[in-house]
């Protein structure tokens, strides 16, 4: 699907950092932020929420030990019952390092696989810069472009002000 960008290129990211404030001040819509490094305190500029990933590890950790357990309690309890030693079937600590195998096992594989789909890494996906250079030594800061021309012309009035070297209008798929 393809949308309208503004795209507004900074060489210093203390000036990008400067610039994100202004931005959301007038109700501009922050598409995303391009830089070759992390910047600090740039999260906390765009206003992001931490991540939900985490919650994602701990259901999925908790329905690979329910697994685990209605498992191993199926196969030794119901299905298949052996008397080994006189111990009895349903021992608590045999059980206990196969549900911890199978919690690290659905938990790091729902974590990848959910990273994977929010920052929509798929297969076959091909990498869409905005601007020359932003995996060398520039930064950029992307729009969504409004629907009124005044509106992009302030947006873009803006951006120079608070020291964007170019800001271009992209039609792309980021």
């Amino acid at each position: 699907m393809l949308r309208d960008f503004l795209v507004a290129t900074f060489d210093d990211p203390q000036i990008l950092l400067g610039a994100v404030a202004p931005v959301r001040a007038h109700n501009f819509r922050i598409y995303d932020v391009y830089a070759p490094y992390p910047i600090h305190g740039l999260d906390h500029a765009l206003g992001l929420r931490r991540t939900r990933l985490p919650l994602v590890t701990l259901v999925v950790g908790l329905m690979g030990l329910s697994f685990a357990i209605v498992l191993q309690f199926y196969t030794n309890v119901l299905d298949w019952p052996l008397n080994v030693g006189g111990k009895p079937n349903n021992s608590t600590l045999a059980f206990v390092p196969i549900c911890f195998e199978l919690t690290v096992l659905f938990g790091g594989l729902a974590t990848v696989a959910a990273l994977f789909l929010r920052a929509r890494l798929y297969p076959a996906k091909h990498e869409s810069l905005p601007a020359e250079g932003v995996t060398d030594d520039r930064f950029a800061l992307v729009l969504r472009r409004p629907p009124l021309l005044a509106d992009v012309l302030r947006a873009r009035a803006l951006l120079v002000a608070h020291g964007a070297q170019r800001v271009d209008e992209k039609e792309a798929s980021l």
